[in-house]
């Protein structure tokens, strides 16, 4: 029996092809390539400016040091999310403050969100969650009627687009991931994008130390030139040979996106009549790019959910937990979270993902329908 894996990155001979000319080229670091992969990534979302740096956690943590977020702040975010996003918020000394989600979306409820505001609220850290497109436009004007900065976690979310509009356009800090989990991957790596261009410089400026002037730039300069180091910074770079990667992938993303959507189709047709399954479904108008492709067990328990895990793997099917919730995760707790968020935690123990990923055969995915659909009569 084959196993089907999770997911499985998309690679030809383009890429080995570009990262081998990177080699040649000796410029292996933050350069040429990253500036062409960061313009390439900024036209196609619809922002004015992209910033690639090492990842999207250390993308969300410039982000809140840029939107001016410290010590004795609070944000608002979902716990129903990656511990990077609290993570994040926590580098910069300030307070996660967590929200419930809708549980027809698995985003944030701008409700529970309005009820969590404070004096000391300061920002909402939005997360698009598996790539469903959450309602930005209502949190960007809730977020300025409240004098609060909007940060998206936009992680899984590139090619995802709220009506026609692509995430990564909406507001002034967006951040992205390349993770080999996610649609494209440059090996591991992220990127922020803004219109502002007031905070592209101060980003710029942020992943590299602080440094006035690019390496680049003096490289490529006939004259003497001394870089001068403007604030305390990161080295939060990306290298030519990331960037290599992610010019290839960019090329291949609406194919990969064509794809993962066909595969979904054919899920939710062969899962629509299975009574004891919920399919989560963007809100109408809106693209969702099926990151992750999610279903949740009614009437379970959490223990249920794992052996339904188990089950499927020795079918030959790899799936993971739909998502962890951080306030109930050991880091949190010992820092005194005791918040109870009653439809993140229910999700959390009863949802799980399945196998999703471009170049999926038929034959996987026939083998993955037809391992749900006989555990679930099992069970």
């Amino acid at each position: 029996m084959n196993k089907v894996p999770i997911t499985r990155p998309f690679f030809s001979d383009d890429e080995a092809k570009r990262i081998a000319q990177v080699l040649a080229s000796g410029w292996v670091t933050q350069g040429p390539q990253v500036q062409e992969f960061e313009k390439s990534f900024a036209q196609y979302v619809g922002s004015k400016h992209a910033i690639a740096v090492s990842s999207c956690t250390t993308a969300l943590h410039l982000s809140l040091i840029a939107a001016g977020i410290g010590p004795g702040d609070e944000v608002i975010c979902p716990s129903f999310s990656f511990i990077a996003t609290a993570n994040a918020i926590t580098y910069v000394g300030a307070k996660p403050v967590f929200a419930d989600i809708d549980a027809s979306t698995w985003n944030l409820d701008l409700k529970d969100v309005q009820n969590r505001v404070t004096p000391k609220t300061k920002a909402v850290l939005l997360v698009h969650q598996i790539g469903n497109p959450a309602p930005v436009e209502d949190f960007s004007e809730f977020c300025f009627k409240n004098s609060l900065k909007l940060i998206e976690d936009a992680a899984c979310a590139i090619g995802s687009a709220v009506g026609t509009q692509r995430i990564g356009s909406h507001s002034d800090f967006v951040c992205f991931s390349f993770h080999p989990r996610k649609i494209i991957t440059t090996g591991d790596g992220g990127m922020i994008t803004t219109s502002d261009p007031e905070i592209a410089r101060r980003l710029s400026l942020l992943r590299q130390h602080g440094m006035s002037v690019s390496d680049q730039v003096r490289n490529q300069s006939a004259k003497m030139v001394f870089e001068e180091y403007l604030e305390v910074g990161f080295n939060y770079r990306m290298t030519d040979l990331q960037a290599a990667v992610g010019i290839e992938q960019m090329k291949k993303l609406d194919g990969i996106l064509d794809c993962r959507r066909k595969i979904a189709d054919q899920y939710q047709k062969s899962f629509s009549g299975l009574s004891r399954l919920h399919l989560l479904e963007a809100q109408a108008g809106n693209q969702w790019n099926f990151q992750s492709f999610p279903i949740t067990l009614l009437g379970v328990s959490s223990d249920q959910r794992d052996l339904f895990i188990q089950k499927l793997l020795e079918l030959g099917v790899s799936s993971r937990r739909g998502m962890m919730t951080a306030h109930r995760e050991p880091a949190y707790q010992r820092l005194g979270y005791k918040t109870s968020l009653p439809v993140s935690e229910k999700i959390s123990d009863t949802s799980l993902l399945i196998p999703i990923f471009p170049t999926m055969a038929t034959s996987e995915a026939e083998q993955v329908i037809e391992a749900v659909t006989e555990t679930l009569k099992a069970m």
